[in-house]
């Protein structure tokens, strides 16, 4: 494992109604400590540098979660983020990243967390109506304006601006999304769809991949690269034989550890979208190494590629780039995670469009 989420605090300011921790089938949070507290973040950070060293690891990364993390206070995290690194073996490098709803950002913890080299991604769903029709706070108002002032702050931090994290909405115009997002400069954009699965799938047939397609043909035709785009460069590279980094595509082997506010061990938290306990392993970094994370049965099923997709989906003629799609939504009650993604025509929709305008622009320089 090289990636760690490190659950600082376990509550949020906004209530976000499609939120897969919250408002989805698991609600563990409930019986969970709010914050974390320095016994817990120091036994977590002594159990990946013994990971670490165990597997000569020269590089680990640790992203700072919630809930949301902000929560957790300047201090708190920037003692935690100090006996992370204190904890690392030599020659292992730590990276520290952050995803926050950026409600709280402002000059003083942007200091801070600059300081203790951290990146920065922020949740926004483009533009303000869009954005504030889901990611609303407690008292039902949007969360846009403060959002927006904290990334145009972000924005003037050279080396901590990590990108921004968009879910994929149908019923927004997706160019519009799309170069909105674009006016903040994220270096990276992160295209997620919505997590759900067999239980209750969307009712909008293929939409989100047509979506998805609007936006591949304005950031492709581009005259110069604008920005990142996770899942279309994951895409491209797979179509051309290479490998993904993403999730959402592809069969790279996902071995991710997310640690609770409790101690608790889980796997990554979309699957809390499956239902209850899904994400659970049973361990605790005060009683169990990461090693034995990795001999659990769910995180054992990401790590064995093609053997871990349905039948359906190894007949498919596109399964090693499209890699069955995420792992939460494939779920179907009564028969677990071995079923194609229920976003299945989406993605074929996708990859087709994707292949197809990689195939025109390489034709001319294929020499026979």
């Amino acid at each position: 494992m090289r990636e760690f989420v490190l659950k600082v605090h376990q509550r949020c300011n906004l209530a976000c109604d499609y939120c897969y921790v919250y408002e989805l089938a698991d609600q563990s949070w409930r019986d969970r400590p709010r914050v974390i507290t320095p016994a817990l973040w120091r036994a977590a950070a002594r159990r990946i540098g013994e990971h670490a060293a165990q597997h000569g690891l020269d590089r680990v990364h640790v992203v700072l979660h919630g809930g949301e993390p902000l929560l957790a206070g300047t201090r708190r995290l920037i003692s935690l983020i100090g006996d992370l690194r204190a904890a690392m073996p030599s020659g292992c490098r730590l990276t520290v990243g952050m995803q926050t709803n950026g409600v709280l950002l402002d000059d003083a913890m942007l200091d801070a967390l600059a300081g203790a080299d951290v990146r920065i991604g922020v949740s926004v769903d483009g533009v303000e109506e869009d954005h504030d029709r889901h990611r609303r706070f407690r008292d039902g108002g949007g969360s846009y304006r403060a959002v927006e002032k904290a990334l145009r702050l972000l924005g003037a931090r050279k080396g901590v601006f990590a990108g921004l994290l968009c879910t994929v909405n149908p019923a927004a115009d997706a160019v519009t999304t799309y170069e909105s997002l674009l006016a903040y400069a994220p270096p990276e954009i992160d295209f997620l769809l919505p997590h759900t699965n067999w239980a209750n799938p969307p009712a909008t047939g293929r939409a989100h991949g047509a979506w998805l397609t609007e936006v591949f043909d304005r950031w492709y035709a581009a005259p110069r690269q604008e920005t990142r785009i996770r899942l279309f460069e994951d895409v491209m590279s797979l179509v051309l034989g290479g490998h993904g980094r993403s999730e959402q595509a592809g069969l790279s082997p996902v071995a991710v550890a997310v640690i609770e506010t409790d101690g608790s061990i889980e796997q990554v938290d979309s699957l809390k979208s499956a239902y209850p306990g899904a994400a659970g392993t049973g361990l605790n970094v005060l009683t169990d190494s990461f090693d034995a994370a990795l001999r659990h049965p769910g995180i054992v099923a990401r790590q064995i590629g093609v053997e871990a997709l349905a039948e359906t989906c190894q007949q498919c003629p596109i399964h090693r780039v499209c890699g069955g799609g995420h792992y939460a939504h494939r779920f179907r009650p009564g028969e677990g995670f071995r079923n194609p993604t229920v976003y299945c025509e989406d993605m074929r929709l996708l990859i087709g469009h994707i292949s197809r305008r990689l195939a025109a622009d390489l034709a001319p320089l294929v020499t026979l």
